[in-house]
């Protein structure tokens, strides 16, 4: 959970990103089997963040779903907060 300041607004060291990520995070954690090797890499610049999963060979195709639905959903709900907290969001899987 983030810090917050004494007006209940989050600490300026959180990115708008951060936010993102957790969201991916939480989503992909419920999906895969090995939690454990499940990591992502956010890297931010000025057209918006890029959120790279790598996770399990195994669990990659979980990830993604049949036809790529699984992934597009996430990417959906990863776009829709990116553009509430003010950036555009990329997600991308690494098996």
């Amino acid at each position: 959970m983030a810090e917050l300041n004494e007006f209940d607004e989050p600490l300026a060291s959180e990115l708008p990103s951060d936010k993102v990520a957790d969201l991916v995070e939480y989503i992909v954690c419920g999906l895969v089997q090995d939690e454990s090797a499940v990591s992502l890499d956010v890297t931010d610049n000025d057209e918006g963040a890029l959120i790279e999963v790598s996770c399990a060979a195994d669990d990659a195709g979980r990830i993604i779903g049949r036809r790529g639905r699984t992934i597009k959903a996430i990417r959906t709900l990863a776009r829709a907060l990116g553009s509430r907290v003010g950036t555009a969001v990329e997600v991308e899987v690494l098996g």
